[in-house]
């Protein structure tokens, strides 16, 4: 089973393209290393505030997915302030 979280970012500290970048690179780092989850920016990769992030995880459970994809979103929320989190989705793609 692949687990899929879509998820909408805004980075207001951002002042630039490097510096979303920067701090985009920091936040996906630290997901992968955390959850090992695969994370891939899916839109907004030319606006300098906003972000769309695909995140992926897979086992046999559809209910560890969900769980590990909502500890994500936690995540974020909690420990990342420089990225306010604007909406997300999380479903089951197999």
């Amino acid at each position: 089973m692949i687990g899929l979280l879509e998820i909408e970012l805004l980075n207001n500290a951002s002042r630039s393209l490097k510096d979303k970048r920067r701090d985009l690179k920091r936040l996906v780092d630290n997901l992968h290393s955390e959850f090992h989850v695969a994370v891939a920016e899916v839109d907004g990769q030319d606006t300098w505030q906003r972000t769309k992030l695909a995140v992926t995880v897979v086992s046999n459970d559809a209910r560890h997915n969900s769980q590990v994809l909502e500890r994500v979103v936690n995540r974020i929320q909690s420990r990342h302030r420089a990225w306010q989190l604007l909406d997300y989705s999380i479903r089951e793609v197999y």
